[in-house]
């Protein structure tokens, strides 16, 4: 699919979005990180606080929030396809609006994410070794039970939410320059590109070299399928971009980067030695760019966003990563 066919996400929609979910999320908290040494200035946008651990719920709580208010949400629930995260959100908020939550995850996620799901209520359904297989199934239960389908990314309803992060960065962060975003599927980039452009706050999207699915589509000029081969694939495994996301990637200030395994895993490692955060590999390829592709400039004021930290972390070991 061409972005060409996909309405756009406006700002508008996460203003919107922002007073939707205005007092059911969690603000944005945000801390200052060791100093790099030219006058540059790096936060770190602690979004993995927000409930459910991850920058989701943000979207999960305006998609179903919406269709309440739409007269949209059936009494059979909602239903969702997921690596883990997405359905944590869905489920969390499904429970708040007091409807069911049908939860289809691939084989291969972690039980960390599984355990929680159910701990939320969801009924939870392992499906395939692939997201593709999960999605596949969550369609075939969607059309036969009547449950609302809702995404994990690729919908302007929960690309908008996400988006909401970005008023509250830079109401903690006035002179923000740029802001640095892992890339799934793309929902959360979408919403954060969208709101940074509105600013003129630059954005750099960062993926592994294992699933570049924003860089392979910037480079074909379209939508395209990649493999998915990385250690962060439970989060940013999705195999193609939403269009929503691509559309943003060329309105906006924005450069795409890659980062092999080894840089995430060290960076995964360099957040705990440092701060004592335990994330998940998704979110530390994000952070996983300073110390390779990026280098903020003198004087340049950068937030890098922590989206989310439904980790095991029975891997990190003490000492130093760096």
């Amino acid at each position: 699919m061409h972005d060409e066919t996909v309405q756009p996400l406006a700002y508008g929609d996460v203003q919107t979005a922002a007073l939707r979910i205005a007092g059911r999320v969690r603000p944005l908290a945000v801390a200052s990180a060791d100093p790099i040494g030219n006058g540059a200035r790096v936060r770190l946008a602690l979004e993995f606080l927000q409930h459910t651990g991850t920058f989701k719920a943000r979207g999960a709580q305006n998609f179903l929030q919406a269709h309440r208010e739409a007269g949209s949400l059936p009494s059979a629930g909602v239903t969702i396809a997921s690596g883990g995260n997405a359905g944590l959100a869905c489920a969390w908020a499904a429970r708040q609006q007091g409807v069911p939550a049908t939860v289809f995850l691939p084989e291969t996620a972690p039980p960390v994410k599984v355990a929680k799901l159910r701990a939320y209520g969801a009924d939870v359904r392992l499906v395939g070794s692939a997201y593709s297989e999960a999605a596949r199934a969550c369609e075939e239960f969607a059309a036969r039970s009547g449950a609302l389908p809702s995404h994990a990314y690729d919908h302007p309803l929960i690309a908008a939410g996400a988006g909401t992060l970005v008023d509250e960065l830079l109401a903690r962060v006035p002179d923000l320059d740029t802001v640095v975003v892992a890339v799934g599927g793309g929902g959360l980039f979408a919403g954060v590109a969208t709101a940074a452009h509105h600013h003129g706050v630059r954005v750099v999207a960062v993926e592994p070299e294992g699933c570049p699915t924003l860089h392979a589509a910037l480079a074909a000029g379209e939508v395209v399928d990649v493999a998915v081969d990385s250690v962060a694939s439970d989060s940013l495994g999705a195999r193609r971009i939403s269009p929503l996301a691509l559309h943003a990637a060329r309105k906006g200030k924005v450069s795409s980067l890659l980062v092999p395994d080894t840089a995430i895993v060290r960076a995964r490692q360099a957040l705990w030695d440092e701060y004592r955060v335990a994330v998940e590999h998704g979110t530390a390829t994000a952070f996983a760019a300073l110390s390779g592709p990026y280098a903020p400039g003198p004087g340049e004021s950068v937030a890098v966003v922590l989206c989310g930290a439904n980790t095991d972390p029975s891997d990190l070991v003490a000492g130093s990563a760096r």
